[in-house]
């Protein structure tokens, strides 16, 4: 979407973050294309059934065909107050959080404590607990108000601030600013005593500087380089240093009120060494995951030395090599089996599990693509049935329909298939296909043999679809022939497995209604040629595409794609989406193999059509094979898999 952000203040988040940091944090969002109207007031939204824009109190207008409006929170005490308690902006309670009637309390955002009604989270946790103590009768300090603190990742930017960040003359202000790697820190004394801050980039210091801003902390030499980066002889600061001082009751994870103390248990009473394995046992880091610098401290101060070897993850659990590591032995071993693999290079498994099976199974026939025999075993249970399984145990079949383009015959025997095999539901997918749902496994074969079409890969960890739009051949807007394009691609590519699924579209003019923007590679067609797109994803992690190159005709265009498919299928992880394996690789690293080196592209491309000569359709190899027909029959859903 073109998003305009309309702000009535001059600098955004002025509540939480200084001048400099609120202008690097617009300029980064900026960066990623988020415009700005700062300073507008607005005075009317325009337009009568549909919202057409804004107008603002300066006269202007701004376009809009959608408004979001952010007008914050508001305490409910309509229920306190009809009980006869009092209020004021907040249910009103004192240290102890109880209101004027006896034995009833309020916590968190719907009371006012000392005037103050706290919008945050971190406050409830530490109401919570005053409370909780003192209702069970354990001496407890009363609650005297939280130095509020913000700790937010904004589009991928981080950024912390506590108690008073606004400068004043009363203040001693210590700051650094690093333009080339975007970050900001600002502490505030006052009477040499820490009072507030700013961070922007790297927040790893955020738990550090809330404690010492509650505990009302003197400055010193030693603080100083822990949090500015440098000692007081000019030395690094200690590692673990400001995870040592944090007392056990402190809050990590203010989503979801995990302390210091439960994770260092985890850790030591559990045997836990991963930040994953935290996050899954104590939920730490597992909503907005600010707090995970945080924790990984936490582990490398609980676990010392032993943390390099325990941060060092493997593909999956049962081993600490990475992707690279086992690709690369695999080579220089010319281990060819999935057994082998975990055999030879010490699987802590021996029979390894659901997630390094699959990963396994697939590099080894990304390295030997003409000798590899596929271990059915090591599939998916979708790719092993070559059809989506659903919740109640009947399949998906989705046939192959180049580009989304289909014939009246095919038509007409989809419609005919799916009456005689009672599927429950025919629908078009977003992708340009048709799913028959609900067929029964025993029926499968009949249906894939009854339609007579190439199979959908719908299933599968290779390309999914290419979307077309009508292009040149119909639309008066057209200047390349999408549909063409779209079912060329499709054909050439289709049946090569992949670390993920792919997708791709194809659009015939800028105007973008194959929605290239958000698919694996997006190819838009203009007077002069093509321009592709790479890298997006329209699912949980949404991302937009970034331009990758343009082109002049359809020649340089396969070669480029194919380049590009080879490149991610050597380099990704076993289910990275190219959205993260580009951001993971870094855009200008693949223009360099792929735009800048044509032996290396030409290399690619050569790989890549010496694996494309070894693939067929599944659906076809199951009709004429009996042993792999009757395996289809007898396959179990074993534990642990899709």
């Amino acid at each position: 979407m073109d998003v305009t952000v309309v702000h009535l203040m001059d600098d955004i988040m002025e509540r939480q973050l200084d001048h400099n940091a609120s202008a690097m944090l617009q300029a980064e969002l900026e960066r990623q294309s988020i415009k700005f109207a700062m300073g507008k007031q607005t005075t009317e939204l325009l337009g009568n059934e549909r919202v057409t824009g804004l107008r603002f109190s300066d006269g202007t207008v701004l376009e809009a065909d959608f408004v979001v409006m952010a007008v914050g929170i508001k305490p409910n005490v309509t229920v306190a107050k009809a009980s006869g308690i009092e209020v004021n902006r907040g249910i009103v309670v004192n240290d102890y959080m109880q209101t004027s009637m006896e034995n009833v309390y309020a916590v968190g955002e719907c009371d006012e404590h000392r005037g103050v009604c706290y919008g945050l989270v971190a406050p409830l946790f530490e109401q919570g607990m005053v409370l909780a103590k003192h209702l069970c009768g354990v001496e407890t300090k009363p609650y005297e108000g939280s130095v509020v603190s913000t700790k937010l990742k904004i589009s991928g930017v981080d950024v912390f601030s506590a108690g008073e960040f606004i400068e004043g003359p009363e203040h001693t202000v210590i700051a650094a600013k690093d333009d080339w790697k975007r970050t900001y820190k600002k502490i505030l004394l006052k009477n040499n005593v820490i009072v507030g801050a700013v961070l922007f980039g790297d927040v790893t210091e955020s738990a550090n500087l809330q404690k010492l801003i509650k505990q009302e902390t003197e400055m010193t030499d030693e603080i100083y380089g822990s949090i500015m980066g440098t000692g007081c002889c000019g030395g690094g600061a200690k590692k673990g240093a400001s995870v040592e001082a944090m007392a056990d009751e402190e809050i990590v994870c203010g989503c979801n009120g995990v302390t210091k103390k439960t994770i260092v248990d985890a850790i030591t009473v559990d045997g836990l060494t991963t930040v994953d394995e935290i996050k899954a046992c104590t939920g730490a880091t597992r909503s907005c995951g600010g707090c995970k610098p945080v924790v990984e401290q936490i582990l490398q101060y609980v676990l010392g030395d032993g943390f390099k070897t325990a941060a060092k993850q493997g593909i999956c659990g049962c081993t600490t090599l990475s992707r690279d590591e086992v690709v690369a032995e695999i080579r220089e071993k010319g281990l060819q089996t999935v057994r082998e693999v975990m055999n030879v290079l010490g699987w802590s498994n021996p029979e390894g599990c659901s997630k390094c099976r699959p990963a396994i199974n697939y590099y080894l026939g990304m390295i030997y693509p003409e000798t590899h025999e596929d271990e059915k075993a090591s599939r998916f249970v979708n790719e092993r049935m070559n059809a989506n399984i659903q919740k109640d145990g009947t399949y998906t079949v989705v046939p192959r329909m180049y580009g989304g383009v289909t014939t009246p015959e095919d038509l007409k025997k989809i419609a005919d298939v799916s009456l005689k095999y009672d599927v429950k539901v025919v629908k078009v997918t977003g992708g340009q296909r048709l799913d028959l749902i609900g067929v029964k496994k025993e029926d499968l074969p009949k249906v894939w043999e009854e339609l007579d079409m190439p199979s959908g890969y719908a299933y599968a960890k290779s390309l999914r679809t290419v979307k077309t739009c009508v292009g040149s051949q119909f639309c008066r807007f057209g200047t390349q022939d999408s549909m063409g394009m779209g079912a060329q691609l499709e054909k050439k590519f289709e049946r090569l497995d992949m670390p993920a699924k792919f997708k791709m579209a194809v659009n015939g003019c800028p105007r973008n209604c194959a929605e290239s923007c958000t698919k694996d590679i997006g190819i838009v067609g203009n007077d002069g040629g093509w321009e592709i797109f790479i890298g997006g994803n329209g699912g949980i992690k949404a991302r937009i595409a970034d331009s990758f190159c343009k082109v002049k005709n359809d020649e340089e265009l396969l070669e480029i794609c194919a380049a590009v498919i080879q490149y991610y299928r050597e380099t990704g992880q076993y289910l990275e989406r190219t959205s993260e394996w580009v951001e993971r690789i870094g855009l200008e690293q693949i223009k360099k193999v792929i735009l800048e080196n044509e032996t290396e592209r030409k290399a690619l491309v050569e790989r890549i059509e010496l694996a494309l000569r070894q693939v067929e359709d599944p659906w076809k190899r199951v009709l004429r094979d009996d042993k792999e027909r009757k395996a289809l029959y007898q396959d179990a859903r074993p534990a642990g898999v899709e």
